[in-house]
């Protein structure tokens, strides 16, 4: 065997050898939406796809949700390791399961305010919050909207809401049809729904929650108690990567949105960019988010919003703040300003 010849197998060896050691130490994480694969969860998919989880050791599996509640309850059996859910969900599982072993803690905020919002069509004469007093008003009953309006009713003095509770399909078609006055939900959600069923933007009422008072975070990055005490560098790293990802995403809808069809090849491609850019407009690079920073939260204002939840929900013991949120996960400030220019 010549010299040269000898080299270039050595080499190759050593590059195997290499490949197989980081095979070796790619790490499995099991990660779980809030929702199904729409618009926003390009934040997610999209760094899965273009391998910024895998550079990061990491091989990551995200999986379709089916509400903040039941993505919440499987990051605490174990199911999943991390998970993407409403804050107002992981402080009503904590207050209410006061000695379970294994409370998800948020890591990460993406969402700094509730997409939350109040929306009626205007020929119901509804405007302002004060217009919705007496009415009849709709939602699924575990809708993040329903469960935190004693919140907004409160800060906008409302009083005498009748409610009619339903299946998620149903809430913008009973609202078309005139069974019910105003309904909750996610903004970007139930707008989009409302001019699938013919409706006009222009045409819809929507107060959103962090416009009238409600200044309750959205959804997190929420991981198991497990995966904190016995892999912290895990959660780093995965942190890291999604905010690389969140990045791309924010600069380019259109491509986030690419990488959610192929996992859901039958989503409406224009609609969901709608939707995502909508999520970035009112809840990612909001102007609160922009003045506590991405990623991050101001502990007052968890305090408060802990208070409120605990009465808001009427849960079984008090929502401890402390115990919600751990931030020593997170990137450094210099990595985690990727917020787009605020709009004019």
């Amino acid at each position: 065997m010549s010299k040269r010849h000898l080299l270039k197998t050595v080499v190759a060896l050593a590059l195997t050898a290499g490949f197989a050691t980081a095979q070796a130490q790619t790490k499995p994480i099991k990660f779980q939406l809030d929702w199904r694969f729409e618009g926003p969860a390009a934040f997610f998919t999209l760094p899965a796809a273009k391998g910024h989880f895998k550079e990061a050791g990491l091989d990551v599996t995200v999986d379709s949700g089916n509400g903040s509640g039941g993505t919440v309850t499987r990051v605490a059996s174990g199911t999943y390791d991390i998970g993407f859910a409403d804050m107002a969900a992981l402080m009503e599982f904590h207050a209410n399961n006061p000695d379970a072993p294994n409370k998800p803690v948020a890591v990460m905020m993406v969402y700094n305010n509730t997409p939350a919002a109040v929306i009626a069509l205007k020929k119901s004469g509804i405007k302002t919050p004060a217009d919705l007093s007496g009415k009849k008003l709709g939602a699924p009953v575990f809708d993040a909207g329903r469960k935190a309006f004693p919140i907004f009713e409160k800060a906008n003095k409302v009083s005498n809401v009748a409610w009619t509770a339903m299946d998620p399909p149903l809430r913008e078609t009973m609202l078309v049809r005139g069974d019910i006055d105003a309904i909750t939900g996610f903004s970007f959600t139930s707008l989009l729904n409302l001019e699938a069923r013919g409706v006009k933007a222009a045409d819809v009422v929507v107060m959103p929650y962090a416009d009238y008072g409600v200044k309750l975070y959205g959804n997190a990055i929420i991981a198991s108690p497990k995966l904190i005490k016995e892999n912290p560098e895990l959660i780093k790293a995965f942190l890291k990567a999604f905010t690389k990802g969140a990045k791309e995403v924010m600069a380019n809808p259109a491509a986030g949105i690419e990488t959610v069809k192929a996992r859901d090849g039958i989503i409406n491609v224009e609609l969901e960019t709608r939707r995502l850019q909508m999520a970035i407009d009112s809840v990612v690079a909001s102007p609160d988010a922009r003045k506590e920073g991405f990623g991050q939260i101001n502990t007052g204002r968890l305090s408060l919003m802990a208070s409120q939840v605990s009465d808001a929900f009427g849960t079984k013991t008090r929502v401890d703040a402390g115990a919600i949120w751990n931030g020593s996960f997170l990137p450094s400030a210099a990595e985690l300003n990727i917020l787009p220019p605020a709009k004019k």
